[in-house]
Formats: C-alpha cells, sequence, structure tokens
C-alpha cells in the first residue's frame, strides 16, 4: 500500500485506528479453544467485528512465532484473511545488517504480503535500507517507545543537546522519505511529538499506548497530527481483550466504534 492510498483511507473511514492482533492463547475466549485454529478463529472474529472502523492491522510476530510452525500457519491465514484496504504492520522489531536483514524483508514482504515492518534502528542504514527497496512497502523504525525502559537510551542527551532518539530521527529520515519510512512513537508522551514533528512533518507515526497503557488520543492527535493526519494509532488488549465470552467479537466491535468515533471528532 503507497502513501496515498493509505491517506485515502483515513480519509474515507474517519479513522487512523490500527487494531493490534496480540493473539494470546491464554487470553482468548476457552470456547475457541475447541476449534482447529484458536488463533485464526480468535483474529477472523475480531477481523470481521473491527474492519469497519479500522484502517490497519498489526500482529505482534512473538504471540505467533513462540507456537513454532502451526503459529506462522495461522499468521500467514490471517494476512490472507485481512481485507487488501487495509494496512498490515508486522511488529517484528527485527535489526540486523547485511543479508539477514533483506531475508527478513523478504520474510514478512514477500512471503507473508505484509505492507510494513518494524525495524529496530540501532545498527545503522545497513540494518534497515533493505527493507526500503521494496516497493510499496514500509519500515516503521523505533524512535521514541512508550515503555519505561526508552529512559535508558532514547532520552540520552548527546553533546550537541539532542536526545538520542532525535539524532536517530534526523539520521534516518536521509535513508528513505515519507512514502516507505514511519516511526514508532508511543502515545505516553505525547508532548514530545510536538518536536518530533518538527524534525519529520511528513512522515506517519505509529503510535502505541492509547487505552490500556493510559495514553490520550487528544493530545497524540493535537500535538502529532499533521495536513495528511499523518498517524496510525495502535489499540491492542483494549479491544481485543474487551470480552472473554462469547460475545468477544460484538464488544469489540463496540470498542472500535467508539474510538473511531473519536478519531471523526479530532479529524480536521
Amino acid at each position: 500500500m503507497n502513501y496515498q492510498e493509505l491517506v485515502s483511507q483515513i480519509k474515507k473511514k474517519k479513522s487512523f485506528l490500527c487494531v493490534g492482533l496480540d493473539t494470546d492463547l491464554n487470553k482468548i475466549p476457552p470456547h475457541l479453544l475447541e476449534t482447529e485454529d484458536p488463533i485464526f478463529e480468535f483474529n477472523k472474529a475480531i477481523i470481521d467485528a473491527t474492519k469497519e472502523y479500522c484502517v490497519a492491522y498489526k500482529p505482534n510476530i512473538a504471540f505467533y512465532e513462540m507456537l513454532g510452525a502451526s503459529g506462522w500457519e495461522s499468521l500467514q491465514k490471517t494476512i490472507e484473511y485481512i481485507p487488501t484496504t487495509h494496512f498490515t504492520i508486522a511488529d517484528a522489531k527485527r535489526g540486523d545488517i547485511g543479508n539477514t536483514s533483506l531475508y527478513y524483508a523478504n520474510t514478512f514482504f514477500d512471503t507473508f504480503q505484509f505492507d510494513s515492518v518494524t525495524v529496530a534502528p540501532y545498527m545503522g542504514s545497513d540494518s534497515v535500507i533493505p527493507y526500503l527497496q521494496h516497493k510499496d512497502k514500509w519500515a516503521i523504525l523505533l524512535a521514541l517507545t512508550s515503555n519505561k525502559g526508552a529512559d535508558d537510551f532514547e532520552l540520552q542527551k548527546l553533546e550537541n543537546g539532542q536526545y538520542l532518539f532525535e539524532k536517530v530521527l534526523t539520521t534516518s529520515k536521509e535513508w528513505g522519505s515519507e512514502s516507505n519510512t514511519m516511526y514508532v512513537v508511543g502515545a505516553t508522551r505525547p508532548e514530545m511529538l510536538t518536536e518530533i514533528r518538527k524534525i519529520v512533518p511528513n512522515h506517519f507515526l505509529l503510535v502505541p499506548g492509547v487505552g490500556a497503557q493510559g495514553g490520550s488520543l487528544t493530545e497524540v492527535a493535537k500535538h502529532g497530527m499533521n495536513e495528511n493526519i499523518g498517524l496510525l494509532v495502535n489499540s491492542s488488549r483494549g479491544i481485543i481483550y474487551a470480552e472473554n465470552g462469547p460475545n468477544f467479537a460484538e464488544k469489540a466491535k463496540e470498542k472500535a466504534r467508539e474510538i473511531q468515533l473519536e478519531m471523526a471528532q479530532l479529524i480536521p
């Protein structure tokens, strides 16, 4: 999916919601465990319930690869089931160089047909550029994450007064463009989005941390939205685990609709 197609979907739906498919066998409704592929059956129901209100889906790869071959099969079936109108994110946080990076890119873009993959940029340009060589595919680089440990490195000051994450932004934006590079910026530090927008005014930002982690959608939009919206706000647990009984999909639909309605009010 290219830049304009993504913007078009956001404006058409009045939504910049991304639903995180962090599908955990220990948390899905017990009755699904009796099916042949519980992971896929859960994802299928969530997709059917939420596709009207979101523009993207983000499977967290850890929840699938820990199951071995069956997990990868569930992931493949999930990606094939997601409508082509929706942007897909492989939340893999890969970070390596050379052929390893190239094969990670081929895995998620060619084998699984994701639109994008999250990447840790701390090994430099040769850990990222292989992802940028695929047409209409995206690398989503970790910039300022929402976890507490972000203070350990990302918010360390350099000698020139920049934060380390700002150095990541200013350097990496030269490797690609706003048409193939996004950045992960946590919703728990919305005030930092103003400064981030000074460095990458036109890039999309993938924003986790709204909902269960306490981030404010209103604050994220206030500080981070640009003229093309430029945001994909992710919600995982708050939507997919809103209910653990037979009506789990209907409850997920309600939660997704609530967020979409709030987003519609925030879009100019």
